[in-house]
């Protein structure tokens, strides 16, 4: 992928340790953007402590107040503006392999698949209102004095919230309308095998002319096969996938580059810009220069 790597080594260049988990507080002093346009492997939540804040996330604008909380995915392009003069929220970020107990197998990943694709449709906001009552709040507050305060043993301690949390999520009522979970359940390890291949030949490779049959050979499937098998589990086929992820990349360059829609359409793999706004305006319902000046508004 075309991002720098957030959990690539265990300690920093100042010597410190570098952990697959983080969590802080953000303040903001004024009305302004606060948190540029960005993306980056890791599951992030954030809890406002207060104020409000408009968070832009996955192309869709939310905003939240004091005691809400927003859930913002793996690979997800999001930032965030101050709408007050005080704002301040928790911040937990995550790596999603915290989430697999040892090696990654299926019987975790069909949990976990549906919050590292961007294209999730889940639920991402819960209000103040809906998670007061939870231990939500106090997990979150928990996860925060572990990391700031690293008594022996937080690591463990960290881990095992962010786990809960993330269980919490996975049992609502909503986020399992949104997620076909009978498809999920029915995977087997050697669809998560194939998926994997697939989506590292795609990431490695989606600015060049790649194709379903090359991906079958990667898989040792036959064309026919791993095509019926990829639709049948992703919803789309492998070209439609593989837009999807070229549209993604886009997204990105749109919101933190000044590059034009052809050198844009050139960087993520299209074949002209024509064809790439045509997609984007498939894909996202708006046109690219729509979606630039939305993003920077």
């Amino acid at each position: 992928m075309m991002n720098e790597p957030y959990f690539e080594s265990n300690r920093t260049q100042d010597g410190s340790i570098h952990y697959p988990y983080e969590s802080m507080i953000h303040y903001g002093r004024e009305p302004r953007c606060i948190v540029p346009s960005h993306w980056h492997l890791y599951i992030e939540i954030l809890y406002l402590l207060s104020g409000t804040a408009k968070v832009y996330s996955g192309g869709e604008a939310y905003v939240l107040s004091e005691g809400d909380l927003i859930l913002i995915h793996s690979h997800e392009t999001h930032s965030i503006y101050s709408l007050d003069q005080e704002l301040s929220y928790i911040v937990v970020k995550f790596d999603p392999e915290i989430l697999y107990s040892t090696s990654r197998t299926f019987l975790e990943s069909k949990y976990i698949l549906p919050f590292t694709l961007a294209e999730s449709s889940s639920q991402r906001v819960f209000t103040a209102s809906e998670i007061r009552d939870t231990p939500i709040p106090d997990m979150i507050w928990e996860i925060y004095n572990e990391f700031s305060a690293k008594s022996f043993g937080f690591e463990l301690a960290v881990r095992t919230l962010i786990c809960r949390v993330f269980l919490w999520f996975l049992r609502q009522p909503r986020q399992q309308q949104h997620w076909n979970w009978e498809v999920v359940h029915s995977l087997n390890d050697s669809d998560y095998q194939m998926l994997q291949k697939v989506f590292e030949y795609i990431d490695y490779n989606y600015k060049n002319d790649i194709n379903a049959q090359t991906a079958a050979r990667l898989c040792n499937m036959s064309y026919s096969y791993f095509s019926r098998r990829f639709k049948a589990i992703m919803g789309k086929t492998f070209t439609n996938y593989l837009s999807y992820i070229r549209i993604t990349e886009a997204e990105k360059l749109l919101l933190t580059t000044d590059q034009s829609m052809t050198e844009i359409a050139l960087e993520v793999g299209f074949s002209s810009s024509s064809y790439f706004i045509q997609q984007f305006r498939q894909y996202k319902d708006i046109s690219p220069y729509q979606f630039r000046k939305k993003g920077k508004a």
